[in-house]
């Protein structure tokens, strides 16, 4: 009989308590409807200690065993998130024991994720360096300025780079989750779970979390802020860095870098992101046809509106629509 799936997530005080059961309830509703013979997942919470940690909500998590006591091969490594708010802002909580623990661990790991803030842990321990990641809106600005190697995407509800995934958090860890049980065992266990979990079947990695324009906080007096507004209601003008540097009277060099510091990704493209938001709405709210929405967008034609999707969502329009209207 083949080994159940080993999955390991790490917590420490404050997490999220979605980050870690979220998670960890989908591989076991997996398990349990798991045809006979099916190797199923076996899922252990690990801490510093052994002992329970408190978490974010005041619940208190018990763990099945301590950090050094995780030996061997493990299939999904897991890392929850937690943040602090303060006078500063969100900020992510970097656990220096579970950092080291990540490195140490990740050579006898086959797949490892994060769910929420717990991205800046993989990303504190060098493992995602040079791939494409994701996290929580509200601290996704600050992991692509701690960390300029990673590419960091806050629009995704999860990211699949290789054996790295990573979420937006809370609640898109079950969505991951799901989608690494659709990649163990098909897509029929991944349904049957989602129908027993009352859960959307298959909420995409590609819609969004969060509106393109409040992804990025916002600040009084902040010209690259207003700009951010005035350019939601000008889609269809030219946005192209020369234009949008000419209007605030910048050059172009100096204005990407300071549109770059403040919303942790290039004018170009937060500009696609904008438009491709603004498609997406339509596709989801009116009947409009390929060629209006391309237009309304700022896309232009249906044929720039199909690279866009494929290329950033990995679907077509017409299947965007289908999943999410």
């Amino acid at each position: 009989m083949l080994q159940p799936h080993r999955v390991v997530i790490a917590a420490f005080p404050g997490v999220e308590l979605l980050d870690v059961t979220g998670p960890a309830e989908v591989f076991s509703v997996a398990t349990r409807v798991a045809d006979a013979g099916e190797p199923g997942y076996v899922v252990r919470i690990a801490t510093a200690d052994g002992g329970p940690v408190v978490t974010s909500s005041g619940v208190r998590l018990m763990a099945d065993l301590t950090l050094q006591e995780v030996d061997g091969y493990v299939d999904t490594l897991l890392v929850s998130g937690a943040v602090t708010v303060g006078q500063e802002g969100v900020e992510p909580v970097l656990d220096s024991g579970i950092i080291d623990w990540l490195r140490e661990a990740a050579p006898r790991t086959h797949r490892m994720g994060s769910i929420c803030a717990g991205a800046h842990l993989l990303a504190a321990a060098g493992l995602l360096d040079g791939v494409s990641a994701t996290t929580h809106w509200l601290t996704a600005a600050r992991l692509a300025a701690d960390h300029p190697r990673v590419a960091v995407d806050p629009d995704p509800i999860f990211i699949r780079a290789g054996r790295v995934w990573t979420c937006a958090g809370i609640t898109s860890g079950m969505d991951m989750a799901l989608a690494m049980v659709a990649e163990d065992h098909g897509q029929d266990l991944a349904l049957t779970t989602a129908r027993m979990m009352v859960m959307y079947v298959k909420r995409s990695g590609g819609q969004s979390q969060f509106s393109v324009p409040l992804a990025v906080p916002t600040a009084t007096g902040d010209r690259i802020d207003d700009l951010r507004v005035w350019l939601g209601e000008h889609l269809t003008d030219d946005l192209s860095a020369e234009a949008l540097a000419a209007r605030l009277h910048l050059s172009v060099r100096h204005f990407s870098r300071l549109f770059r510091q403040r919303t942790a990704t290039t004018p170009a493209a937060y500009v696609e992101s904008a438009r491709l938001e603004a498609a997406r709405r339509l596709l989801q709210e009116s009947d409009r046809s390929l060629p209006e929405i391309a237009a309304i967008s700022g896309l232009g034609s249906v044929e720039t509106l199909h690279r866009s999707f494929q290329r950033r969502l990995g679907t077509t329009p017409a299947e965007y629509r289908r999943r999410f209207r």
